[in-house]
């Protein structure tokens, strides 16, 4: 079996901290070195839930997207939810690595993964400077509607579903994807020519300035739902390694739900 920091050195390669932003935690939040690695598990969240399943499963390595401490800490007691973590997965020589907006501006990264896990051909980053989102091609002209709908069929289900701003049967020919929160790439979005965007975390204010501006169609997923597909294409790279290395690695992809939100109720009726 290879030790953590064959494996890590592996997973830099693919995921170079460098390209990380400044404000960013990536990297390995904790583990021995020199331990083996047999066993690795993929997800999007470093919660307790997923320790908890990290455990269950024998991993040797956790794998996230999300930082565990993103604006740094100065303890890692077990009485904090955090600190939990830390706690849980050192306790079983568990180790943990991030790979976040270094994630997010690979090639292939986390846009990729999107657009794949969409059926979409990419031809292009949204933003060449960072290698940022992806501009894609739909196999074949839809509504906005139906690629909405078809977001929510491909896409892991999650309590807020897909949301649409824009004339539902505008038809759909090029779009822009990007993983996780997207109301910042508006700009780019518009120069790009898309029929539509389909990102996360959209916000009243630019969405409305967004869609007063062109008629562009907008499709906001959750967050957690535009980064999982990348657990898999991230895994399938690791299973590539390992078997060019002779490694045997057993790596595994987590799909337990780790959105927060956790219902949604639609009002019953205009407000008073």
């Amino acid at each position: 079996m290879p030790r953590l920091s064959e494996v890590i050195a592996a997973l830099d390669a693919l995921w170079p901290p460098e390209r990380a932003e400044t404000w960013d935690a990536v990297g390995t939040v904790c583990g021995d070195p020199d331990a083996p690695v047999g066993r690795v598990l993929f997800a999007v969240d470093p919660v307790q839930e997923i320790a908890d399943e990290a455990i269950a499963l024998g991993a040797d390595l956790i794998v996230t997207h999300h930082p565990l401490y993103l604006r740094g800490t100065t303890t890692v007691a077990a009485d904090h939810f955090k600190g939990r973590v830390v706690h849980s997965l050192i306790k079983h020589d568990i180790a943990l690595h991030v790979a976040h907006t270094n994630a997010d501006t690979a090639d292939p990264g986390v846009s990729d993964a999107l657009a794949g896990a969409l059926g979409l051909r990419v031809t292009g980053p949204l933003v060449p400077e960072n290698n940022l989102g992806r501009i894609c091609e739909l196999d074949r002209p839809q509504t906005l509607g139906e690629f909405a709908a078809r977001a929510a069929e491909r896409l892991p289900a999650t309590a807020q579903g897909i949301r649409v701003a824009g004339d539902p049967g505008m038809t759909v020919r090029r779009v822009a994807v990007s993983g996780g929160s997207g109301d910042s790439l508006f700009g780019a979005v518009r120069a790009a020519g898309v029929d539509a965007f389909l990102t996360a975390d959209l916000r009243h204010h630019p969405v409305s300035e967004a869609t007063q501006h062109s008629p562009l169609g907008l499709v906001d997923a959750a967050h957690w739902a535009t980064e999982w597909p990348w657990c898999e294409q991230a895994a399938a790279q690791l299973d590539e390694i390992s078997d060019r290395h002779g490694w045997d690695l057993r790596v595994h992809v987590s799909k337990t739900v780790t959105d927060p939100w956790s219902s949604h109720h639609t009002s019953p009726g205009a407000p008073n």
